[in-house]
Parts: structure tokens; sequence; C-alpha cells
């Protein structure tokens, strides 16, 4: 992910009384009305600006104390309270997801046997904070029904170049030949074979541990170019290139077992656990290469020997979330241009795509103009293979730069929205709930339904709709978001209930419940209920 040592490179790169209520039968509706179909294109006429289906997320980073924890040796209470504040933003501006760095630097946010505790959280490698972080953001996290992708930086090792500032039992420490400096900053090996399997087991102690529902990496494999320097794998390459003729497409190759594998390894497990990656916006230049766009920024085949155009290919990946950071009519890396290129590479798999935004640049007045990152929504209509936007970062979605974020979320994130099914990752829908009754008190509306089990998918969490007056809703109303009131997590036990604080007294309302599963497949809705 873009960090603080990272913009000024990006840029130089790219750049009521108790009331009765009574059941009205419509009927089974459709689960789903505006599907994604091959290729991520979506039927049915709706409105754009208002989808079903959409996938925002901000990214938390924790490396150097960017958005959370705020600094190092807050108090738990301290760091429970921030890390709630970030959830509790993200459900106001009705984003649906958050990407919180939890192994930022070869260490760790939870108890693990791999890694030491991260610095970030205490100050010091190696000390324990007193309660498990990552338990506690996935727990905080589904109480609000937002998904939670832990995010992971595979190979970087540490901020400084001196082995010796790590704790005695860091696996940099325990094996030195596993590491090596290059700019500012060491690194684990990609090339050594031990190396790529054990930063596997180490992120992968996490996934199959927690309840995560993503595994998320950033753009970081091979370090970013640093001028006068080549990276020390020469000998690495000597000993482990067999077959391989050119370096880069050795080091490459390298890159492509991590993700090959990683997604491998956790579906094996955990197959409705999504693996994502957020690689630099630039695949290729077309200068360079006929299949790439047309742009001259870095390119991150070449510079991180990612060649992310071919996992989505190979569908190596479930998702891709580039770092399209750059404005529309930008000439070296175009919005407008990047955008339509992404796009027709997901088209025909089913590889989701959501773009990376670049929420800090309107924080530090790269970009002039207020309604950037609103217009930059706005073109995506016209791609439907987009199914969603992710928000760099958490403090500068907060901050609302001259405006934006509030611009933003007033045009497109008026409604919540269902994050988008990924057909692979399989699932069924849930049976339809049953909604029982409404009952208007002085604090709103209640419904009160329940889930049948058996024969289906388990209900993770529910779509809640509501319209005015009565009516008997057809599927083409169901097929978009404005009518959508909230998404929320399944508690325990058979019947559920919630409270819509937002019903005016005296108004009539007709009111549906549909289910998600984890993987966000949708049972017809229920019979509906007027009040």
């Amino acid at each position: 992910m873009v960090n603080v040592d990272r913009r000024r490179f990006l840029q130089l790169a790219a750049g009521t009384g108790v009331g009765g209520a009574f059941a009205v039968s419509v009927g089974t509706l459709p689960a789903a009305a505006h599907e994604r179909q091959p290729g991520g294109r979506q039927s049915g006429h709706t409105d754009p600006f208002r989808p079903k289906h959409q996938f925002r997320a901000m990214w938390i980073a924790s490396v150097v104390n960017i958005d959370w924890p705020s600094a190092t040796g807050l108090t738990i209470e301290q760091q429970q309270a921030e890390f709630v504040a970030w959830l509790d933003l993200a459900k106001k501006l009705n984003l649906n997801a958050v990407i919180s760095q939890v192994r930022p630097t070869a260490d760790a946010f939870w108890p693990s046997p791999y890694e030491p505790w991260s610095q970030y959280l205490t100050g010091t490698q190696g000390k324990d904070p007193g309660y498990d972080p990552l338990a506690f953001q996935i727990t905080e996290a589904h109480k609000r029904n937002l998904e939670y992708h832990a995010w992971f930086n595979p190979y970087r090792v540490s901020m400084q170049t001196d082995p010796n500032q790590l704790v005695p039992t860091h696996p940099g420490r325990v094996h030195p030949d596993w590491i090596f400096p290059y700019g500012p900053k060491l690194y684990y090996n990609p090339g050594i074979p031990e190396v790529r399997r054990f930063v596997e087991d180490a992120m992968l102690d996490a996934v199959l541990r927690y309840d995560v529902d993503g595994a998320h990496f950033d753009d970081y494999f091979y370090p970013y170019p640093v001028a006068g320097q080549e990276l020390p794998d020469a000998d690495t390459f000597a000993r482990y290139g067999d077959g391989f003729t050119d370096i880069g497409d050795w080091r490459r190759h390298n890159i492509n077992l991590l993700a090959a594998e990683m997604q491998q390894r956790i579906h094996r497990r955990k197959p409705w656990v999504k693996f994502g990656v957020s690689p630099f916006g630039i695949w290729r230049n077309k200068a360079d290469d006929p299949r790439g766009s047309d742009t001259g920024g870095t390119q991150s085949y070449d510079a991180n020997y990612a060649d992310t155009r071919r996992w989505v290919k190979e569908g190596w990946i479930d998702y891709i979330n580039p770092q399209i950071y750059w404005q529309i009519g930008l000439a070296v890396a175009d919005y407008a241009k990047l955008t339509p290129w992404w796009a027709d590479v997901v088209d025909h798999t089913d590889v989701h795509l959501y773009i990376g935004q670049a929420t800090y640049k309107e924080t530090s007045g790269v970009f002039t103009d207020p309604a950037e990152l609103s217009n930059h929504l706005t073109f995506n209509h016209d791609y439907p293979q987009v199914d969603g936007d992710v928000f760099f970062s958490a403090k500068d979605v907060r901050a609302d730069a001259h405006g934006s974020t509030t611009l933003m979320v007033d045009t497109h994130y008026s409604r919540p929205a269902i994050i988008p099914p990924i057909r692979h990752l399989g699932g069924n829908p849930p049976r339809r709930p049953e909604l029982y009754d409404a009952d208007r008190g002085s604090d709103g509306v209640t419904l009160r339904w329940s889930s049948p089990r058996g024969g289906h998918s388990e209900a993770t969490s529910y779509a809640i709709w509501r319209f005015d007056g009565r009516v008997r809703p057809s599927g083409r109303d169901l097929a978009d978001a404005t009518h959508l009131l909230a998404t929320v997590r399944r508690t325990d036990g058979r019947m559920q209930s919630y409270l819509d604080e937002t019903a005016e007294s005296g108004q009539r309302y007709t009111y549906l419940i549909s289910a998600l599963d984890r993987r966000w497949n949708e049972s017809p809705v229920s019979r509906a209920t007027t009040i």
C-alpha cells in the first residue's frame, strides 16, 4: 500500500404510539434481479448511483502508525476505542468492508507462532499488547456487518536496514541468509523457496485461526527500484534459477508462485475466504508491451516483478484492487485510460475489480478538484466490470479535505450496498426468512423475523428493505438499493430483530427481509409486512 514514504515516489512515477401491523403476501420474489453476468456485467434497469451490489472499503494502515493505532504505547482501551471509531465511520459512510493492516513488517497484530508482536502496537517489537488486536477487530467489524480483510505485506521485514534492531528471535535474525537490505529497508528474499513457504505459513496462520473474510496483499513484492542500486539476489538466482535465463522472468516466477499458492492454500481450508491483491496501478505501458495501457509511468511488471494481469487471467486471485491513484486527464497515467484497461483485463473472468482510490491526494492537494473522487466513481458507471472501490487511507477519508469525502458519499453512497458475490467461491442462497411482525414504538419500528434452517447455506446477515406506503414490490423494485434500508449481522438464536429508528411517526411503510450467506448469496425475500 502507499505509505508515507512512498507518496512522493508515486507522484513522480505517475502522479408514536403503538400501532398494529398486517402481512401482505407478495409471493417469492427473485433473490437478485440485478446479477453479475460473466465478465462482471450486470443486467436490469437500475439507478447507477444506488447500486444494489458494490464493494466499498477503506484501508486502515498500521505501518508507522498511519491510521491505527495513531501512536505506539496507547492503552488497550485507547487502541480499541480508536479502532471502533474507524468502524463506526465506515458504517456512517455506507461502506461495507475494511481492509486492516495486521502484518506490516514481518510482524503480527495477533499472537503469531512465526513472527513477533508488531512494534507499532507498543513501541517495542515483541512486546505483548495485553490483548489480541486481530480478534478484537474482527469481532467489532462483524457486529457492524462489515467484511474484514486482513492486510499483509509479504516480504518487507523492517523500515530500517540494521538486522540487529530486530528482536533476537525474529526469523530475520535466526536466518540472516533470508534477508537483504535494499534502499532504506530490510526485506525477505523472495527467491528462496524456504522463505516463500515461511511467509505463506506466517500469513495463513491468521487466515486459518481467525474468522477473516479476506486475505489482502498490497503492492510490495520485490521492492520498488532505488536509483543506483541493484537487488542483491544474483547468488540466489545462481542457486535457484534453474530453467531461467533472465533474472527478471525468474523473479516474476517467484511472485507468481506466491500468489497461486496462497490462493490454493486458503481455499483448500477455507473456500469462502477471498484472496485479493492491490498492485501498483500500471501493469505495463503500451510502449513496452502492446497488451499494456496507454500510460507512461512505472510498471509493476518490471518494478515489483508482479505479473498481475496474468494472475487475473489464470484465476490465481479472487479480486484485483489496482491503485489507480491519478486524476482524470493526467497524461502519464490517466484514470480515464487505466480504469477501462483494467475493466478489459477482468472481462470474461470471475475475478472482481475494485479500484484503489487516492483519498490522500485530496488531503495533500495533488487533487485540486474536490469532485475528483466523485468523478472517478461516476466514470466507473460506464464500466460494469468495476465492482467497487477502496480508499487510501482511513485518516484521509475522515479528513474530508475540501469536502471531497462528503461530496462522494452524498453522490454515490446515499444508500447501503450488498457486497457482490464472487461466483467461483460457491455457496447457496439461504432459505427465505419469515418476517413475523412490525411494531411501532416511540423509538421507531421494530421488525422480528427468523430464518429456517436446513437444506441451504446458513444466513450470516440480512438485508432490510423498506417502501413508503402499502405496496406490492416486484423484482425490479429490488434491483437497486433505492429501498435498501440496512444490512445487519445475524445474532445468536433463531429470532432476529431490527429497530428502524428512521421511521417517521404516522407514515405507512412496507418492509421485507432477505437473507445473505457469508459469500453474499441472497435468498428470496420474505413476505411483505405493512405498518
